[in-house]
C-alpha cells in the first residue's frame, strides 16, 4: 500500500460495509432482472402471455432466489473486499456460486411433488444472471474508482498493533485504504514501519487530517493517548473524522479477534450483544440443532454396518474412539468418532496434533478424514447436549491447559457450547502447531462475538462445500 502525500480529490470515501452494500445491491439488482428474464423466457417457451397473471404465481422466485443467492455468496466471501478487486478471481467464485445455487435447486426439484417448481426456468436464470452479475463485478473497480477514492486513514500508534493492521489493510483492503502515514512519538518522526513513514506526533496529528482529507484515524491503543492525541483525536471526530480502535478494524477485515492486541481491552472479545430476554437466537438454534442431528442420526445409522466392517477388515481395534473433550463451561464430556488410526496410536507420542500425511491414519482412516465421515458419530454428542452442530471445536484437556497459559483468551472459546464444525473450520485449515492455534481462537472469538442464524447458515454450506472437496485432514 504506498504512502500518498495528499490529493486535491473530494470523492467519496466508502467504509468497508458501504463497499460490500454496494456489491451485493448490485448482485441483488442482477438476479432480480434475472428472475424477471427467465420469466419472461419461459413464457415465451411455453407460448403464454408474458402478463401481470403470469408473473404473480411466481413471484416467490425474487425472493427465493435472492436469499438463496445472498446465502451462497456469503458462504463463499463474494464479497470479501480481496476477492473483488480481483476479476478472474472473483468470475471463478462465480461459477461456484451459480453451480452451488443449481445443485441446491435441483435437489429441492427432485424430492418436491410434481409441478411443484418449475424445471427449465433454473436454467434461463442461471445463464442471465451469471451473465448480469458477472457484468457487474468486472466494472465494479471502474464504477468504485469513479464514485469513490480508497478510504484515507490515519494510524495512531507505532507499536506491534501497527504492524498487524498495516498487514492486514494490505492483505484484505489494499484497493479499499490508501494509508496516509503513522502518528508516533517525537523520537520516531521520519522512521518507517513496515513501509509506512511515522509522519508526526500527537500535536501534528490535525494538521495532516485537513492536509490529507482523512476520513478515518485508526488508534492500537487507547489507555496511553497522550493530552495532545487525545485532544487531537476528539477534534477530528467533531469535524466528522471516524476514529476506529484497531481490534475492530482488523476484525471486519479478516473475520478475526486479534488477540495479542487486545490485552487490556478485555470487553472486545465478549459477545457483542451479551445474554437477552427476548433473543430468539438460542432457541432458534437448539431447534434446528436438534432436527439436524436426528437426521444426522439416522443418516449415522444406515451408514454404521458399511462403515464399521470396513474399519474392522482394515486394521485390527475397535469402529468407535473415544477421547476427553473440554465443553461448554469447562466441563470434561467424551466425544465419540469412528478409529481412523491405528491402535494404540498415542502410546508412545501421548496426546499430539495429527500431522499431514501421518503414518498413524489408516487407509480407511485417511478417506473418512478426507470426507468428515469419522466425525458422524459426534451426532450423538449433539443429542446428548455435549455438543452443538456450530461452535468452536472441543479441544483436548492438555492442550487446554496449556494453551491457557500460552495464549490470551483462550478459555473464552468456553463459554459457548462447541460445535461439529465451526468458522475456525471453514475459515482455516487443521490446526498442526501453537500457531494454529491461536488463528483458530481468533476465529472462534469472531463467531462468539457475532453468532447469528444467518452465519450459522453460512457455516453450514461452508463445511459441505468442504465435505465435497475432501478438504479434511
Amino acid at each position: 500500500m504506498l504512502f500518498s502525500p495528499g490529493t486535491q480529490r473530494r470523492r467519496l470515501q466508502l467504509r468497508i460495509s458501504e463497499r460490500r452494500l454496494l456489491l451485493m445491491a448490485g448482485d441483488t439488482l442482477s438476479v432480480a432482472i434475472a428472475v424477471f428474464v427467465a420469466l419472461f423466457i419461459w413464457s415465451q417457451v411455453a407460448d403464454e402471455s408474458f402478463t401481470i397473471d403470469f408473473i404473480l404465481p411466481q413471484s416467490y422466485l425474487f425472493f427465493v432466489l435472492m436469499f438463496l443467492w445472498l446465502l451462497l455468496a456469503g458462504a463463499n466471501d463474494f464479497y470479501a473486499l480481496s476477492l473483488a478487486s480481483r476479476r478472474g478471481a472473483s468470475l471463478v467464485r462465480l461459477v461456484i456460486i451459480t453451480s452451488q445455487m443449481l445443485v441446491i435447486y435441483f435437489l429441492i426439484f427432485f424430492l418436491s411433488p410434481r409441478d411443484a417448481l418449475p424445471r427449465l426456468f433454473i436454467i434461463y436464470y442461471a445463464g442471465v444472471s451469471f451473465s448480469l452479475i458477472g457484468l457487474w463485478r468486472v466494472a465494479n473497480p471502474a464504477l468504485i474508482g469513479w464514485a469513490s477514492d480508497a478510504r484515507r486513514v490515519l494510524i495512531v500508534g507505532s507499536d506491534e498493533a501497527a504492524k498487524t493492521i498495516i498487514a492486514a489493510l494490505n492483505e484484505y483492503g489494499r484497493d479499499a485504504y490508501e494509508i496516509h502515514g503513522i502518528i508516533g512519538e517525537e523520537s520516531q518522526i521520519s522512521q518507517v514501519i513496515d513501509g509506512i513513514p511515522v509522519i508526526g506526533s500527537g500535536s501534528d496529528l490535525l494538521n495532516f487530517v485537513f492536509r490529507d482529507d482523512i476520513k478515518e484515524i485508526v488508534f492500537t491503543y487507547t489507555p496511553d493517548l497522550s493530552g495532545d492525541i487525545f485532544r487531537s483525536l476528539m477534534q477530528s471526530y467533531e469535524r466528522g473524522v471516524v476514529l476506529t480502535p484497531m481490534p475492530l478494524l482488523y476484525e471486519r477485515l479478516t473475520g478475526r479477534v486479534p488477540v495479542e492486541h487486545v490485552k487490556r481491552d478485555w470487553a472486545l472479545v465478549l459477545p457483542i450483544e451479551g445474554n437477552t430476554l427476548f433473543d430468539v437466537y438460542p432457541i432458534l438454534s437448539w431447534l434446528i440443532n436438534t432436527l439436524l442431528a436426528l437426521i444426522g442420526f439416522i443418516v449415522f445409522l444406515v451408514l454404521l454396518p458399511i462403515i464399521a466392517l470396513v474399519i474392522r477388515l482394515d486394521s485390527k481395534g475397535g469402529v468407535f474412539y473415544t477421547q476427553h473433550r473440554v465443553g461448554l463451561n469447562g466441563r470434561d464430556f467424551q466425544i465419540i468418532k469412528f478409529r481412523t488410526m491405528v491402535k494404540n496410536a498415542e502410546g508412545k507420542t501421548g496426546a499430539v496434533f495429527s500431522q499431514k500425511n501421518d503414518s498413524r491414519i489408516t487407509r480407511i482412516g485417511r478417506f473418512m478424514r478426507k470426507t468428515r465421515l469419522d466425525e458422524l458419530p459426534q451426532v450423538i454428542n449433539i443429542l446428548r447436549g455435549d455438543m452443538s452442530l456450530i461452535g468452536p471445536r472441543p479441544e483436548r484437556p492438555e492442550h487446554v491447559t496449556r494453551f491457557t497459559e500460552k495464549i490470551p483468551f483462550y478459555r473464552t472459546r468456553l463459554v459457548v457450547r462447541p460445535g461439529l464444525t465451526g468458522w475456525a473450520q471453514v475459515k482455516y485449515n487443521y490446526g498442526a502447531n501453537d500457531h494454529d492455534a491461536l488463528v483458530k481462537l481468533e476465529y472462534d472469538l469472531y463467531y462468539i462475538r457475532h453468532q447469528s442464524l444467518l452465519l450459522d447458515f453460512s457455516i453450514i454450506i461452508r463445511t459441505i462445500g468442504r465435505v465435497i472437496r475432501m478438504s479434511g485432514v
